[in-house]
């Protein structure tokens, strides 16, 4: 159950991609065509390259600009915060241990099937005292 909730995410994220990417290719298409003949083909072209990088650089940006964890009640300093921050500090290694992670992951399925059971599971409910 966890796992085809998972895929089915990963199908619903792979297919807004698809159709960002296909909007980005006609967009360009028809910025091509309408500058062609103005400016000529070069030109259109560098106008086309600048304005995509453009756009991509204000998606990113207003993807990236709140990118700060809400801090768990009672836990000032949780693994999550912790992760973050050494991603914040040192982003080659964040990206390096990512990357050895995945590729241990995805070679032994049982330790990708526990990752995601993990990351799916509830949070235990505090003990009472």
């Amino acid at each position: 159950m966890i796992f085809r909730k998972f895929v089915g995410l990963i199908a619903a994220f792979a297919a807004i991609a698809a159709a960002a990417a296909i909007c980005m290719v006609a967009i360009a298409f028809a910025i091509y065509a309408a500058l062609r003949e103005v400016v000529g083909p070069a030109w259109a072209a560098a106008a086309v390259a600048g304005i995509v990088a453009f756009i991509a650089l204000v998606i990113a940006l207003l993807i990236t600009r709140k990118v700060r964890p809400k801090p768990v009640k009672g836990d000032t300093q949780n693994l999550t915060a912790k992760l973050i921050d050494l991603a914040r500090e040192r982003p080659l290694v964040a990206l390096g241990a990512v990357a050895a992670a995945a590729t241990v992951a995805f070679k032994n399925p049982r330790i990708l099937t526990a990752i995601i059971a993990a990351a799916f599971a509830p949070r235990p409910s505090p003990p009472k005292h």
